[in-house]
C-alpha cells in the first residue's frame, strides 16, 4: 500500500484492516484458540471509542471483516455509550451523546 493510500484510508477502513490482521495471525491457531485470541487481542489493546465503532460496523453489517472477526465478537466488550457512562454516575446525558431515535 503506498504512502498516499493508506493517507486517505478511512478510520473505519483501518479498522477492518487492523481486525483482519489479528485475525490472520490466530488463523495458525486451533479454531477455538484462534477466536479467543482474537477476542482477547481487540479487548487488552483496543480502547473503548474503537470498540464502539467496530461494534457499530458489524451492527450495520460487518462488511470486509474475516469470519474469524466475526465470530470472536461475541467474546468482545461491547462498551457503554458515553451517555450510558452519564447515567452511570447518576448524571442527566448530555443531549449530543443521545442517539437521535430511529424511525
Amino acid at each position: 500500500m503506498s504512502h498516499d493510500e493508506e493517507h486517505i484510508m478511512s478510520t473505519r477502513e483501518k479498522l477492518v484492516r487492523m481486525a483482519n490482521q489479528i485475525a490472520a495471525f490466530f488463523h495458525s491457531r486451533p479454531r477455538e484458540e484462534g477466536v479467543a485470541g482474537v477476542a482477547e487481542h481487540i479487548n487488552k489493546f483496543w480502547e473503548p471509542r474503537m470498540r464502539r465503532q467496530f461494534f457499530e460496523m458489524l451492527d450495520s453489517g460487518g462488511e470486509g471483516f474475516d469470519e474469524l472477526v466475526v465470530v470472536a465478537s461475541a467474546r468482545i466488550k461491547r462498551p457503554i455509550t458515553p451517555a450510558e457512562a452519564d447515567l452511570k454516575l447518576g448524571l442527566e446525558a448530555f443531549p449530543g451523546d443521545v442517539a437521535a431515535p430511529q424511525e
